[in-house]
């Protein structure tokens, strides 16, 4: 079996690309990612920790599971996945204008269609500062409006990425799910990514607070006996996570290799940039 080939990479104007700008996000590190992935083919792909869906949409296996314990999120995939053109719909009725941004972001996303509260999503995050998704402690979503010549939530480009995004979402099952749940679910021969919330390579520059909560040590200790498990199961696992001793410590069994990222997705200016991360491979 080989590992997937550059020339299965579809890098036409149809292949579909992450539709949503998320921290951590894998586009830019997909060359890096590439030679990394296992051998193929695989029965069913997971990943638990979708965010942007990079390496998804860059794989578009045939059967997929993704998830995340972020319902707004998961609720976006779902919508584009079943209602496109709804989708597309609700987006064309929301303008640039920061009066608009705060009127949208205090919506209440439970009490809007489905289509609607993704489009919500997709404005927001393609009009909030910095495209940062965060939510304060009640789990309201508070990122103030960002500065942008021309965001192009709605431009023909973005909205024909949407239409790919769909179709290679049909495959998919995608649900609200903790990350442990996967250990229940993936049987030998299927492929895992994990791209957790990253463990801080300081005290003062964290970003895990995407959920009420956060996703600190525990959580991240947690994950470790996740991949330990599935590892047993015979499944093949993958995950990123920051370059620091923590991380290292927790999957000193496992191999590790390094890539180095371009940051740009932060509230402060002096945190972006180049970062090393690793990549954690039980094969």
């Amino acid at each position: 079996m080989k590992r997937p080939s550059e020339a299965q990479r579809d890098a036409s104007p149809q292949a579909p690309r992450p539709f949503l700008k998320w921290a951590g996000g894998k586009g830019q590190l997909l060359e890096q990612l590439w030679p990394l992935l296992p051998a193929g083919p695989f029965a069913q792909y997971f990943e638990p920790f979708v965010g942007s869906a990079a390496l998804f949409f860059a794989l578009r296996p045939k059967s997929a599971t993704l998830s995340d314990v972020n319902r707004e999120l998961i609720d976006c995939y779902r919508a584009v996945k079943g209602h496109v053109d709804d989708v597309i719909a609700a987006l064309e009725q929301h303008r640039y204008d920061e009066v608009r941004y705060y009127e949208v972001r205090e919506q209440q996303p439970a009490a809007l269609a489905l289509a609607a509260r993704a489009a919500r999503t997709i404005y927001l995050n393609k009009t909030g500062y910095n495209g940062l998704y965060r939510v304060n402690r009640a789990g309201r979503f508070n990122v103030p409006f960002g500065r942008y010549t021309n965001p192009g939530f709605r431009s023909p480009e973005s909205l024909e990425n949407l239409r790919a995004c769909a179709r290679a979402l049909r495959g998919a099952r995608v649900c609200v799910r903790d990350f442990g749940e996967v250990v229940r679910h993936a049987k030998k021969g299927d492929f895992v990514y994990f791209d957790p919330p990253y463990v801080p390579l300081s005290d003062t520059s964290d970003f895990t607070l995407y959920v009420p909560g956060g996703f600190g040590p525990e959580e991240q200790a947690r994950l470790a006996t996740v991949v330990d498990a599935l590892t047993g199961a015979g499944v093949v696992v993958m995950l990123s996570n920051s370059d620091t001793p923590m991380v290292r410590e927790l999957y000193a069994r496992y191999r590790i290799d390094t890539v180095t990222a371009a940051r740009s997705i932060n509230s402060r200016a002096s945190r972006r940039g180049k970062v090393r991360e690793v990549v954690v491979r039980n094969y």
